[in-house]
């Protein structure tokens, strides 16, 4: 997800999508520590993306 496209979400949705990411991220990082993912990438992608939802949520917020 772009930050162009999460800067066009409302709060609610924010939230919603924040705490979708955060279930995923945690699903790849368990299926990683059991047997190798075949893009690693993955984790840094969607760590980076629950990242900017805080971000923008933080300067909703301010």
């Amino acid at each position: 997800m772009k930050q162009s496209e999460i800067n066009k979400l409302s709060n609610e949705d924010l939230h919603d999508k924040l705490s979708e990411y955060q279930k995923q991220l945690e699903e790849i990082k368990m299926t990683h520590a059991i047997s190798p993912l075949e893009n690693p990438l993955q984790i840094k992608i969607t760590r980076r993306v629950v990242a900017r939802i805080k971000t923008a949520l933080g300067n909703q917020q301010a």
